[in-house]
């Protein structure tokens, strides 16, 4: 689908489909609940809608962990919404089940995810079993056209049959082949299953397709999202193992918001499985979304470039390399003076005896023996120990350990080392590697000549990163005419943003992050300064919101000022900064983020909302999506506190957020 606004100026909003409320009997968000958000943003004069990811996930509700790469949510479906004949007793049965479940959980604060996925799905069973609602020959047209939908039906299948354990742990079947999916679909024992599960998804395709098309109608485009990433537990990894690296698994290094780095547990990519079949799973993915978008963001960009791999071993991700990257070789080190020892001195723990002695105190002295000799081995007679080679990662130390604060003494010995051998001779120098012991017995001339290595070989990584994320970036951006666009947080190389304004990719600017990182002080960006190639937001699904931000981490008259000039210019006058962000304050906020220089400026729904007592939570916490790196019960299950119903009755509301609007109109600084 084309971009409808491209030649405009876009100022939209971003909400996980799940939140939305279309009325008051409504339970949670649903495929054409974006009729009436289109509507909404119709009366708000926005012109882009952006969504979370809405593929399947199963009882899971992160929508960034999901069970296939192209299946969408049953979740979303509107079951009043499925024409389908039967009996009047069936008709009946399942009035009165859609009756009881709107009960239950209408007038919930949060979606309770699993338990509306198990209830929608029961129901949508009823009906398969209780009649046929489509014509076979529909059916078959829509598996036919869709070659994961086969597949996918299978894993879903299969995994119901095993108690929903991942397709590691099944007695049969972890390795398909074309031919056991082909079996499965003739054998009257499944088939009946997996037709019923190919017709939920098309009655799923059916319903966003067509609320798509009604939003695009309004001159409305919507953003989707595509996680580079897939869970490990998926029917893709399952079926298409090829193009999977099961070795490791994807993450980020440690930064100043996570000491050990995030261990994500996605596995990686195969690129060059995937060059080699023409980039056949991509295109396809791509081609899908491109039935319900305009524009799709493409989640974690950098992972195009090089990604940060884990050992499969490992728990934290402080010991990881990126991938793709050139290494040090064992002989490059041997030239420059290091002998074996050293290099082995570098490259693994060294612990004191009476270190692990003193660490292991509280144990018994039978556990404390039985833990020593499992997890280290002496140096000769010196009172002097390395791991054992049987200990690979910190999940072995956990195991012999445990859980508790000498398996955090031990785990840190393990990441103790200077160089991180990558493969039997291959370095990479560790993330942290001049806070380990073995950098301080270095010599000055020694740390010179080493500093001297990684920074020639990491300048030699940025040239094959750059190489590496033109090609495939090419590739997603030409395969299809979506409008795309990137969230490139992180630590971004200097390559990454080169590398999409060539290719016409705008990418992601966070108001509170978007500052000049290498200046004393690392002043905020003025908002007239953000580049035009971007998609500015106040707020993400993985931050706090505004209000929460101001009232908690926010330099609050710092930036009250960047608002205030970005509204008045060099002419703004010198105005106090508010504790809290009431209504008007909010509304001020807004207007003046939507100066913004960028090509895009979009809010997410929150946000907005908090511009009215009445639709605001009390509590901005409450309002939170998302807090990465933890299973907290708050993530994924917001909800907005008014229905669109009332949204879309409240006139005077209605002007408010078109006075927001109505900046993009008024600002046109950065548009040629």
């Amino acid at each position: 689908m084309n971009f409808l606004n491209s030649e405009k100026r876009i100022i939209g909003t971003a909400v996980p489909l799940f939140a939305l409320r279309d009325s008051e009997t409504s339970v949670c968000g649903e495929f054409p609940s974006l009729k009436a958000l289109g509507d909404l943003a119709k009366d708000w004069n926005l012109n882009l809608i952006q969504l979370l990811p809405v593929n399947d996930t199963g009882t899971g509700a992160s929508p960034y962990s999901a069970l296939s790469a192209f299946a969408l949510h049953p979740v979303y479906i509107r079951i009043e919404d499925i024409s389908w004949k039967g009996s009047a007793a069936s008709k009946e049965k399942i009035a009165s089940m859609l009756s009881d479940f709107a009960t239950r959980y209408a007038g919930n604060k949060r979606v309770p995810f699993d338990q509306i996925v198990a209830e929608k799905l029961a129901i949508l069973r009823e009906i398969w079993n209780s009649a046929n609602p489509a014509p076979m020959k529909r059916i078959e047209a829509f598996i036919k056209a869709q070659p994961w939908v086969k597949p996918y039906a299978c894993f879903v299948a299969m995994k119901s049959r095993n108690q929903d354990k991942p397709w590691w742990e099944w007695r049969e079947y972890r390795n398909p082949t074309p031919e056991n999916i082909e079996k499965f679909w003739s054998d009257p024992a499944f088939s009946n299953e997996l037709f019923f599960h190919a017709w939920v998804q098309m009655i799923a395709k059916e319903q966003f397709a067509e609320a798509c098309r009604y939003v695009f109608s309004l001159g409305i485009d919507i953003m989707g999202d595509i996680p580079i990433l897939l869970n490990k537990d998926s029917a893709d990894v399952w079926f298409e193992r090829r193009y999977f690296n099961l070795d490791f698994s994807a993450g980020a290094p440690p930064d100043m918001y996570s000491a050990l780095g995030q261990n994500w547990g996605f596995p990686l990519y195969r690129w060059d499985a995937i060059e080699a079949s023409g980039f056949v799973f991509w295109k396809n993915r791509l081609a899908y979304a491109d039935v319900f978008y305009s524009s799709y963001r493409i989640d974690h960009v950098l992972g195009f470039f090089r990604i940060w791999g884990v050992s499969n071993s490992e728990i934290d991700a402080f010991l990881g390399r990126f991938i793709p990257e050139y290494t040090i070789e064992y002989h490059e080190l041997a030239a420059m003076g290091f002998d074996q020892a050293r290099i082995t001195w570098l490259s693994k723990p060294h612990i004191p005896a009476s270190v692990i002695d003193e660490a292991l105190s509280s144990l018994s002295f039978e556990a404390a023996l039985q833990a020593k000799s499992a997890l280290f081995s002496q140096i000769g007679s010196e009172p002097l120990y390395r791991f054992n080679p049987a200990i690979h990662g910190g999940k072995d130390i956990q195991a012999i350990l445990g859980d508790g604060e000498i398996t955090g003494r031990v785990l840190s010995w393990w990441r103790n080392r200077t160089l991180y051998e990558v493969e039997p001779g291959k370095f990479v120098p560790s993330w942290e590697y001049s806070r380990t012991t073995a950098w301080g017995t270095l010599s000055e001339n020694e740390k010179h000549v080493l500093e001297a290595l990684f920074a020639r070989r990491k300048g030699e990584s940025l040239t094959l990163w750059e190489n590496t994320g033109k090609k495939i970036l090419g590739m997603v951006s030409g395969s299809v005419k979506m409008q795309a666009c990137a969230e490139d947080l992180g630590a971004v190389p200097p390559c990454v943003p080169a590398v999409l304004d060539e290719l016409g990719i705008p990418g992601l600017r966070v108001l509170r992050w978007h500052r000049k990182w290498d200046e004393a002080g690392a002043p905020f960006v003025p908002l007239a300064d953000y580049p035009v190639n971007a998609v500015a937001c106040p707020s993400v699904h993985d931050s706090s919101n505004i209000r929460q931000w101001w009232e908690e981490e926010a330099d609050k008259q710092t930036v009250w000022d960047l608002l205030c000039k970005a509204m008045d210019g060099d002419s703004a006058k010198d105005t106090a900064a508010p504790e809290k962000l009431e209504p008007a304050d909010m509304v001020f906020f807004l207007q003046a983020f939507a100066t913004v220089a960028s090509r895009f400026a979009v809010i997410p729904l929150q946000d907005l909302l908090a511009c009215d007592v009445r639709y605001r939570e009390q509590n901005p916490a409450d309002e939170r999506i998302n807090i990465p790196g933890t299973m907290l019960p708050g993530n994924w299950v917001y909800r907005m506190k008014p229905s669109l119903a009332v949204l879309r009755a409240d006139s005077k509301f209605s002007a408010v957020i078109r006075e927001i609007s109505k900046m993009r109109q008024y600002s046109q600084r950065g548009v040629s």
